[in-house]
């Protein structure tokens, strides 16, 4: 903990400085957040955003909520926020999945950044003051990954079977793919724009889960993108249910599927 209270400490000292700048000279960021339904849960997540985003200040921003065809009162829920907020938009698509959400956003993205959230705000959402900072006080940077598992990162609330999971993709991931990052799937992701739309063009188009996430970061780390790596605070929530077996038995299939096309 006391790392990263430095770390962040350092962030706000630079942040500072920026707000310096009126909100027209600085870039724009669009924040997604893929749902499925989230009936429960949406508009606290919602609120606290804007309200994160607003109070502190940060850049130009839109939050997109990106439904994977939801059957509980989330599209409901996700229209009367679009109406609160001009900067929240809602977008509906058929197929489920995380990845397909993720690529219908970074298509339809404007901004000059864009990056994805869980709507449970499992990470934390100061966090977002260190990723405004890394883009901006370096030109070259192209993507910023949140990680539960670095040296100075903050996990609570976890269960054992989810740690068995985490642990065991990774562990999978580096042996046989030779991912460099500490993590692949920790709900906190943000690129340049141009990055973004070339690792969506590159990536497979028919896988719509969470491995079309992980096969973006491997296939940035094979063409040379630069990453910076943010060790993040992370609070499971104990509502979220994992299938184990069935979790295995995905991660499995899709490292072998991976191992294939990333030669």
């Amino acid at each position: 903990m006391h790392c990263i209270s430095k770390s962040l400490t350092r962030y706000g000292q630079n942040y500072l400085r920026l707000n310096k700048y009126k909100s027209s000279d600085m870039a724009k960021l669009n924040i997604l957040f893929p749902v499925l339904n989230e009936e429960l849960r949406l508009a606290d997540g919602i609120n606290k955003t804007m309200e994160f985003m607003t109070v502190n200040k940060l850049m130009p921003f839109e939050l997109n909520i990106i439904d994977n065809g939801s059957t509980d009162k989330t599209e409901q829920v996700a229209k009367s926020l679009c109406e609160k907020y001009p900067g929240v938009h809602y977008t509906r698509i058929s197929e489920r999945g995380t990845g397909i959400a993720v690529r219908e956003g970074i298509k339809n993205n404007t901004c000059d950044y864009v990056g994805y959230m869980d709507v449970d705000l499992s990470t934390d959402l100061k966090y977002l003051i260190p990723v405004q900072e890394l883009f901006i006080n370096d030109p070259e940077l192209e993507f910023v990954n949140g990680s539960r598992f670095s040296k100075d990162s903050v996990v609570s609330g976890r269960k054992w079977y989810r740690n068995l999971t985490s642990y065991g993709l990774l562990f999978l991931l580096h042996f046989f793919l030779d991912m460099k990052a500490s993590d692949a799937i920790c709900g906190f992701k943000f690129f340049k724009k141009e990055t973004a739309e070339k690792l969506v063009e590159v990536s497979s188009k028919d896988e719509n889960g969470w491995f079309f996430i992980i096969e973006m970061l491997l296939r940035a780390e094979r063409m040379g993108v630069k990453i910076h790596e943010l060790p993040v605070e992370w609070a499971d929530d104990s509502r979220t249910k994992v299938k184990l077996f069935s979790t295995i038995k995905n991660y499995i299939k899709n490292i072998s599927r991976l191992r294939k096309i990333l030669k």
